[in-house]
C-alpha cells in the first residue's frame, strides 16, 4: 500500500512505522489516522514479528492537527461521531495488535501523540521528551485516551494528568508506568534494536496468545469505557468552549471562555 503521511519499512521481521509530517511536528490528520490503522492491519496480517513507531523530524507526534477542525462548527452530529470513531479505531487497533509494539519517542508526544506512544507495549523515551493530555486547554475532552490511561495508571493519577492538562517529562512518565525506559538520545536506536531482538527471539504464537489473554482480561471494561468516550468526544465538539478553544489556538491567542451564570436557587 502507498502512504502519504507515514513511512513504512520492514527489515528482519521488524516493521517500522514512521509518522512523516515533520513540518507539522507529525500532527495527526484524518488521513494519517487512516494510514496508521491500515499499516497496523497490514502488520497484523503479515509476517513481521514486531512493530516500531517513530516520528520524523523533531517531534514524535504533537497530537491532532487542529487546522483539520476549522470546519468543526458546521459538522453534523453524525460527522462528529465518525471523527471520534476513527480515533477510537486507531487506538483500539494499536491496543489489540497481536504483534509486540514499541514506541521510540525522541521528541514531544502531546495529546493523541501521548496516547499513541503510551498505548504501545513498550515505550522508550529520551530525557527531554514532553508528554501531556492537553485537551482541556482548548475546551476539548480527553475522552478516548482516558480509558487506556485509567487502565494503565489508575483513577487518581489519571485525574491529575487529564484535569490539569499539564506537560510532564519522560522521567515522571516512567515513574507513573507510562514509559518503559528513559534512554539517552544517542542510545535510543540501539536500545530499540536490542528490544526487538529479544522479542523476535520469542515464540510468535506465545506472544500473540499472551496479548490476546491480556486483552480478554480488560475487554468488557474497555468496551464500556470506549462507548462512553465516543459519546463524550462527540458532545464536546458541539460546545461553545470547544469552538472558542480551537479558534484561539489557530489564532495563537489565549482562549476566552464564555461566562456562564450559576443558579443557586436550590441551595
Amino acid at each position: 500500500m502507498s502512504y502519504k503521511t507515514i513511512l513504512v519499512a520492514e527489515v528482519a521481521g521488524v516493521r517500522t512505522i514512521t509518522l512523516n509530517r515533520p513540518e507539522r511536528r507529525n500532527a495527526m490528520t484524518p488521513e494519517m489516522q487512516e494510514e496508521l490503522i491500515a499499516a497496523m492491519e497490514e502488520a497484523g496480517a503479515g509476517d513481521c514479528r514486531v512493530v516500531v513507531f517513530a516520528g520524523a523530524g523533531e517531534a514524535f507526534c504533537s497530537g491532532l492537527d487542529l487546522s483539520s477542525l476549522q470546519g468543526a462548527a458546521t459538522q453534523s452530529v453524525e460527522e462528529h461521531r465518525a471523527d471520534a470513531e476513527r480515533v477510537a479505531r486507531l487506538f483500539r487497533t494499536l491496543y489489540e495488535l497481536e504483534k509486540p509494539t514499541i514506541a521510540a519517542v525522541h521528541g514531544a508526544a502531546i495529546a493523541g501523540g501521548t496516547g499513541l506512544a503510551t498505548i504501545c507495549d513498550f515505550t522508550l523515551a529520551v530525557p527531554g521528551v514532553k508528554f501531556g493530555y492537553t485537551e482541556v486547554r482548548i475546551g476539548f475532552v480527553p475522552a478516548l485516551v482516558s480509558a487506556y490511561l485509567t487502565l494503565q495508571i489508575g483513577d487518581k493519577w489519571a485525574r491529575n494528568l487529564l484535569l490539569t492538562g499539564r506537560l510532564f517529562g519522560a522521567e515522571e512518565a516512567c515513574r507513573l508506568g507510562l514509559v518503559t525506559e528513559v534512554v539517552e538520545a544517542e542510545e535510543l536506536p540501539s536500545k530499540v534494536r536490542a528490544l526487538t531482538e529479544v522479542l523476535v527471539a520469542n515464540s510468535p504464537q506465545a506472544l500473540g496468545a499472551t496479548k490476546r489473554l491480556l486483552l480478554a482480561q480488560n475487554k468488557a471494561w474497555l468496551d464500556a469505557a470506549i462507548e462512553e468516550s465516543l459519546a463524550a468526544n462527540a458532545r464536546a465538539r458541539e460546545t461553545e468552549d470547544f469552538r472558542e478553544g480551537v479558534t484561539a489556538f489557530l489564532e495563537k491567542r489565549k482562549a476566552v471562555w464564555p461566562v456562564r451564570s450559576i443558579d443557586w436557587s436550590d441551595e
